[in-house]
């Protein structure tokens, strides 16, 4: 089961760090411009200085597929050089009608290879199931959202409940019968990842929103773990792969990846353990 894998890649790597692959040309260092493929020397170089100390990867896909024919080229490259043993995550928000479903399932699952993909499930179980039929891979389905329109419709009052927590119920009766859902919550939102987590037991949760958009990370390993210290990716894009746009911007984004993973083990210790001091 996915959900199996991913703990023992948690475990082994000593990680729940997922760096996101979202490079584009206008933020990566001016020396690499002069590369033959830019984008893929940089996606290189980040994943070289961060390999040791992630979990996975996740590759937002319109950052590829709004190249074209290069993009994809690009996005099959980066996949090769991502060592086994690390989960790569297609970040494809992708959901339709079951036939049109199991064709974006096929892209990402069989061509492509990736170990999950994110989906959105607004359109119900059968946009969803194409993907779940997949026994071994991950299917995170959007639950709750890091962006402010997450307002709009995800915490809209349903028979007295906000929506992402309908939205979680469902997921797990989709669990129940196939046994690799898993979710997207934004570490934005703290107090409802703690309503989440209550209502999904230990199903696994991609976490955005950490960095950047300026999620709380002490309150979404507190709130968003599972009973045993683990069970989630937290996912930081911009401020690990773009934290240097100088020639030294590999070395800093392994020390980003780094302190990242560190600090995510110190809290975890200290949510296991409440007495521990940090000595260091």
């Amino acid at each position: 089961m996915f959900k199996e894998k991913l703990n023992k890649i948690i475990e082994q790597k000593k990680s729940m760090v997922c760096v996101g692959l979202d490079s584009t040309i206008a933020k990566i260092p001016k020396h690499l411009h002069g590369e033959i493929d830019p984008l893929f020397a940089f996606n290189k170089a980040i994943i070289e200085a961060t390999k040791q100390y992630v979990a996975a990867y996740k590759m937002n896909i319109a950052f590829y597929e709004s190249l074209g024919m290069a993009g994809w080229e690009l996005l099959e490259k980066t996949l090769e050089i991502i060592p086994s043993g690390i989960l790569t995550i297609a970040d494809a928000k992708r959901a339709d009608i079951e036939n049109t479903g199991r064709k974006y399932a096929e892209t990402f699952f069989s061509h492509y290879n990736f170990d999950a993909i994110t989906v959105a499930p607004y359109m119900g179980m059968d946009s969803v199931t194409p993907f779940l039929e997949y026994e071994d891979r991950g299917v995170f389905i959007l639950c709750l959202t890091s962006n402010p329109g997450a307002k709009d419709f995800q915490f809209m009052k349903v028979e007295g409940r906000p929506m992402y927590e309908h939205v979680a119920k469902k997921i797990m009766e989709w669990n129940f019968l196939y046994g690799n859902c898993a979710l997207v919550v934004g570490g934005t939102h703290t107090d409802p990842i703690r309503d989440i987590r209550g209502l999904t037991g230990d199903l696994p949760f991609l976490v955005p929103g950490i960095g950047a958009q300026g999620g709380n990370l002490e309150m979404v390993i507190n709130y968003a773990t599972d009973a045993h210290g683990r069970g989630i990716l937290v996912n930081s894009s911009r401020t690990i792969i773009f934290a240097s746009a100088e020639r030294d911007f590999d070395i800093v984004a392994g020390q980003r990846a780094r302190q990242l993973r560190d600090q995510i083990n110190l809290l975890v210790s200290v949510k296991k353990n409440p007495g521990i001091i940090d000595m260091n």
